[in-house]
């Protein structure tokens, strides 16, 4: 796989980013704050661009790239282990356990090496990507690529070899989006879509309650 940005640039394990829990959830208000009050955050810190910008995926389910994760958009889960999966183009990913404990923030020190495999093609295809919402990951023949406002917008696109290739668009609290592109080289195509929200019995077992 050949992937490249053209600009500069229940009980097992909750996953509460705070904006989703609403979405899942205004009839049971009572039921998150009581959750809420023993959790525990994970705050994520990267020094180099490629790593603020890395996809984080907790307990096998994409939530955000490191650097916007603060805020309305902490990510806050139950005590205990979870697993913790980093990953950006050109790099390997970086899986860890972390152990969360109720009312403390656990810190996850990003620190990325660059896959010495990685290549890419000097003949590609543009692929734009016009979907909604924007904070969702992309993922390339299995590999995640970026973010979608990384290939959203004037100037951005995503660059892909010619050829087949199985695109995957995910966020949690929303149905995961999939299709098949088969490009030329130099060709430019767009990919648009609006995500569709997940439903408590859709989501995967991390954000169930």
């Amino acid at each position: 796989m050949n992937i490249r940005i053209t600009f500069r640039n229940a009980l097992l394990a909750v996953i509460s980013i705070v904006p989703i829990l609403a979405l899942y959830a205004r009839p049971q208000q009572d039921q998150h704050n009581n959750t809420n009050q023993v959790m525990g955050q994970v705050e994520f810190q990267g020094k180099m661009k490629a790593e603020k910008e890395a996809g984080v995926w907790i307990d096998g389910q994409y939530v955000g790239f490191a650097d916007e994760l603060k805020g309305s958009k902490q990510v806050l889960l139950l005590p205990g282990r979870h697993h913790c999966s980093l990953r950006q183009t050109g790099y390997l990913d970086s899986d860890n356990d972390i152990t969360v404990n109720p009312h403390q923030t656990t810190v996850v020190n990003i620190e990325l090496q660059r896959d010495p495999n990685a290549h890419f093609s000097n003949i590609n295809a543009q692929v734009r990507l016009d979907v909604r919402p924007d904070r969702a990951a992309v993922l390339v023949d299995g590999k995640f690529a970026g973010t979608i406002r990384n290939f959203g917008g004037m100037g951005r696109a995503m660059l892909v070899a010619p050829g087949k290739h199985h695109v995957m668009i995910d966020l949690v609290g929303y149905k995961p989006f999939a299709t098949e592109i088969d490009v030329q080289a130099d060709q430019k195509i767009t990919i648009k879509t609006d995500l569709t929200p997940g439903s408590v019995s859709q989501a995967p077992p991390s954000i169930k309650q």
